[in-house]
């Protein structure tokens, strides 16, 4: 049976992906950075391959809301998630002079995104906020849906993929466990830009404790989630829409990931067994 590559890609260079879509013929701009896509592959060397999202393998009909799935960061751009950041997380007064700082590193620290940090007539920073877009990786590869798509043909057969949540699990959190650990020394918070279906696997694989009241000084971790919807302003898009704005502590998100109910003994002994029997 074939298989459309429009039922795996979601979206291309910004757009919901059609049959021989030719992203070069824009030069690779992605409207949402308004300048030339960054995402690369192997097969491809130094031409971009802007794929934004795609769809998590429903074998119904799509629903942006439980099947798109953004691999790119930048999808986010779609929408001004700054501007959310500051409505929702900013503790206090708003910032009279917000100013925007791109690509913050730090050595043991890593980098973040984006910091936030309000700045008064002295040049002085007071208070700032550090934002971090989080998209997913995929296992496998879609190339061959790509390949698809340019040259207006099906697919034989569906290209083996999955989407690499072991990866947000281990490596993420265990980044953003860190991150909240310094911002609660600096008295200060970071934001998780994150798709809402991405946020709720974290959530059910670890139910830490979190709270809506995200302004609250405990609070130095805070997860903003968004979904895909139908965009009404352009009929066959997809836009995120911000789902929910929630916070915790790097302690409870630290204790929920660590220290999970252990396994019965008796099961582990059993394992011992099985794996003595092997070296018999």
């Amino acid at each position: 049976m074939s298989n459309s590559p429009t039922s795996i890609l979601g979206e291309v260079l910004g757009v919901r992906s059609y049959i021989g879509q030719n992203p070069a013929e824009q030069n690779y701009i992605c409207p949402h950075l308004n300048s030339q896509c960054t995402k690369r592959s192997t097969q491809l060397g130094l031409t971009p391959y802007p794929i934004c999202s795609l769809w998590k393998g429903a074998k119904s009909a799509l629903n942006p809301k439980d099947d798109l799935i953004a691999i790119c960061p930048k999808r986010f751009y779609a929408v001004n998630f700054l501007k959310d950041v500051i409505e929702h997380c900013w503790s206090g007064s708003l910032p009279e002079n917000p100013q925007i700082a791109k690509e913050v590193k730090m050595e043991g620290f890593g980098n973040v995104d984006f910091v936030i940090a309000d700045l008064n007539s002295k040049n002085e920073i007071g208070q700032f906020l550090s934002v971090e877009l989080q998209a997913i990786d995929i296992t496998g590869s879609i190339f061959p849906a790509y390949q698809a798509l340019l040259n207006e043909r099906d697919l034989d057969a569906r290209p083996t993929y999955g989407l690499n949540w072991d990866n947000v699990y281990k490596r993420y959190i265990t980044q953003l466990i860190r991150k909240g650990y310094f911002h609660h020394h600096w008295n200060s918070k970071i934001i998780a830009v994150i798709q809402d279906q991405v946020y709720q696997y974290i959530t059910d694989r670890a139910d830490f404790m979190r709270s809506p009241d995200v302004k609250n000084a405990n609070v130095n971790i805070v997860f903003m989630t968004y979904r895909f919807e139908d965009d009404p302003n352009s009929p066959g898009q997809f836009r995120p829409l911000l789902k929910r704005v929630e916070g915790t502590a790097h302690t409870n998100l630290q204790s929920a990931f660590l220290y999970k109910n252990a396994p019965s003994r008796f099961a582990f002994e059993r394992s011992i067994k099985t794996s003595l029997g092997r070296n018999i």
